[in-house]
């Protein structure tokens, strides 16, 4: 993990803020600024029109010096074995990884970035570097073959956090179901990323990062499942 260079974002949007209007300069430092062909890989789209949400993306980024190339079903092997970094985008994890699989792109991508190979997410395309997707927050419109996934990060992550309780809710909370899931898998801390905020690996430091604080769920030493906040700038890499 010591070659692995990861940025991981809550969500596209903050707030009120345009399409990646936030990720724009985080992303120009984190690659330098250098003009990269990169793989974008947008099977969390659930309409399929793949080039319209990679347009989207170039639009976005279009002051960087960068030429993306969309990720197709006809060409994936390919457009992703040459590119000099991956970007995942967000939608639907369960369709994002099925399609991930139909595609046979699981192993390559997992070698490309443990080769030193950056890679950038966000919102489902953040959940899959994971070891697998029991803490997205997307409805399984499709059945993966498998909901293991990347295992780039050796915990699990929660995008577009939050633990608000509406008037007379009587379902499970956000927190409530987080809870479920490490109680079913006692080995997995999750790291619940609020929208602002991101994850950065880089030369085996991980720093949590952004304008709001996030929350850490985990067992403490006396195997208690446990929740505490994390701020920006505070490193995790503990959780490597």
């Amino acid at each position: 993990m010591d070659t692995n260079r990861i940025l991981i974002f809550s969500s596209s949007r903050a707030g009120d803020g345009g399409y990646l209007e936030m990720a724009v300069p985080v992303i120009k430092t984190f690659l330098a600024g250098r003009a990269l062909n990169i793989a974008f890989i947008p099977f969390a789209s659930v309409d399929n029109n793949y080039e319209a949400y990679a347009e989207m993306v170039r639009l976005a980024l279009n002051e960087l010096p960068y030429t993306i190339t969309t990720v197709l079903p006809e060409n994936a092997k390919i457009v992703v074995e040459k590119a000099d970094a991956i970007m995942v985008g967000g939608g639907n994890t369960f369709k994002l990884l099925h399609d991930i699989y139909d595609c046979q792109l699981l192993d390559i991508i997992r070698d490309k970035v443990n080769k030193g190979t950056p890679y950038i997410g966000w919102s489902a395309g953040a959940n899959i570097t994971a070891p697998g997707i029991g803490t997205t927050n997307d409805m399984p419109v499709v059945a993966p073959k498998s909901f293991n996934a990347l295992g780039l990060l050796p915990f699990q992550i929660n995008p577009h956090y939050n633990n608000v309780i509406p008037t007379n809710h009587n379902g499970e909370t956000r927190d409530q179901r987080l809870q479920e899931f490490m109680q079913m898998n006692p080995g997995l801390p999750i790291v619940a990323l609020p929208e602002g905020t991101y994850l950065q690996l880089e030369a085996n430091l991980l720093v949590f990062k952004g304008d709001y604080e996030g929350t850490l769920f985990y067992r403490d030493e006396k195997d208690a499942l446990t929740k505490r906040t994390i701020i920006a700038g505070e490193d995790l890499s503990f959780l490597l």
